[in-house]
């Protein structure tokens, strides 16, 4: 039996992120994960995703350009962009794992596993912790529809080595829409089909609205309020089935709606750790039911949005508790949340349909930026915000974006809203002009 002050089960980046806090501060830290090291962002998701939004990125801005400067299109090499993609992720395994060894933190690779005294069996190692630190955030759902074999995830988009001519993406949220703007660009068919007709649900509707046209007008066919209920082979691709009989072949049909927490190997109801379908129940320290017993990142069930950054302040957050005594409840600043791809949707603090619902403490501006010097500057087709203004004090406290630029932008009002910036502390600015920086003094 190995005896450790903290255990953390998951290495990914919120595990990381609590691992190495605690080691600095001198504890016995071991650190188990069951997949790849790095967790689900280096590897399979947001890094590698944003390795190939950048050649896609890169094509819209081209493509806007057209007759203003720019002639002909760049077309997207799949086998280059994937080389690019995987010469960053093939090294994140190693280099992590290398990292805590270096770092003198013990690592083990298996599945963990509670015992009914407590400890923690990882393969044939028994470990004991006086604290333990859940991290092992979500998989890929996979719908439950005859023919449920025949599905992949974004964890095999992400590592195509070709793209097929055409495909199916059940699910019009994050994973699905990014995935989508991708395939697009690089020349695949596109079907991006939606159980509801309500796609990207956290999200302000006018804006979600406006980029579903944008992705049609790139010719992506969006199918809302279409229920999958079935994919079979046809030949060399598979027939995709709703419910309302509408049937088409795909070459490849992937599950994009949803994510479920990776909690079935642990066994928590062993150590009373309660759980729920969204993931696992915490407190305001982010402590289970068993006092010992934490749970940061995307497999804790809490409204904050399930991303890599949440998870690494978490991870923080912890290192700092387990070693101060009395501390206080885990506090959030504004988060935001980004859709990528040639036109991107992004979006944080006070929401617009908040703001609707208490029209006396907010007040929303919908501004239409097409015409504004920034957005005639690179032609972008669907510049669009709505500022979120909190009535007594004047200042910004949200705001939705849509624009080849958004990602940009809601950083920028990220700093205002996180400073509680008023008007005038923002007039009080010089920042480099003409600038998407510069436009800040006109958001209010």
């Amino acid at each position: 039996m190995q005896e450790f002050d903290v255990v953390v089960i998951g290495g990914g980046p919120g595990g990381l992120a609590a691992a190495y806090g605690l080691h600095a501060h001198g504890m016995n830290v071991a650190v188990v994960e069951k997949d790849l090291w790095g967790g689900t962002c280096p590897n399979r998701g947001c890094d590698p995703k944003k390795i190939l939004m950048a050649a896609v990125e890169a094509q819209g801005r081209s493509e806007a350009l057209q007759g203003h400067g720019l002639t002909g299109t760049p077309q997207i090499d799949w086998p280059a962009l994937m080389a690019a993609k995987r010469a960053y992720t093939d090294k994140i395994p190693s280099g992590t794992q290398g990292g805590l060894q270096a770092a003198g933190i013990a690592n083990f690779h298996g599945v963990a596993s509670f015992n009914e005294d407590g400890t923690l069996s990882v393969g044939d190692e028994q470990l004991n912790s006086a604290n333990w630190i859940i991290a092992t955030g979500q998989e890929p759902h996979l719908p439950a529809i005859d023919g449920q074999e025949w599905l992949q995830t974004s964890n095999e988009f992400l590592d195509l080595d070709t793209l097929p001519t055409d495909i199916t993406l059940m699910g019009a949220g994050f994973v699905g829409v990014e995935l989508a703007a991708i395939a697009n660009a690089a020349g695949s068919r596109v079907h991006l089909v939606h159980h509801s007709d309500r796609a990207l649900r956290a999200f302000d509707k006018d804006l979600v609205t406006d980029l579903l046209a944008r992705l049609r007008a790139d010719g992506v066919d969006v199918k809302l309020d279409t229920n999958i209920t079935a994919v079979a082979p046809a030949d060399d691709q598979y027939r995709v089935t709703t419910a309302s009989g509408e049937t088409w072949t795909s070459d490849l049909v992937f599950a994009t709606a949803g994510r479920t927490p990776v909690l079935a190997d642990l066994h928590l109801e062993r150590i009373n750790v309660v759980t729920t379908k969204h993931g696992i129940s915490v407190n305001g320290r982010l402590q289970t039911t068993n006092h010992h017993v934490f749970a940061i990142g995307d497999v804790v069930d809490r409204p904050q949005p399930k991303l890599t950054p949440v998870a690494g302040f978490e991870g923080r957050y912890l290192a700092q508790t387990l070693t101060t005594c009395d501390s206080p409840d885990i506090v959030y600043p504004v988060i935001p949340s980004v859709v990528y791809g040639k036109t991107q949707l992004a979006q944080l603090g006070i929401t617009t349909a908040e703001a609707t619902r208490a029209p006396e403490k907010y007040h929303v501006t919908d501004l239409d930026l097409k015409h504004w010097y920034s957005y005639q500057r690179i032609q972008d087709p669907a510049a669009r915000i709505k500022v979120v203004v909190d009535q007594d004090s004047g200042n910004i406290v949200g705001a939705a974006v849509l624009s080849s630029e958004a990602e940009q932008v809601i950083n920028y009002l990220d700093f205002v809203i996180q400073n509680k910036m008023r008007t005038v502390d923002i007039n009080q600015m010089i920042t480099a002009y003409p600038t998407l920086a510069s436009d800040l003094t006109y958001f209010n």
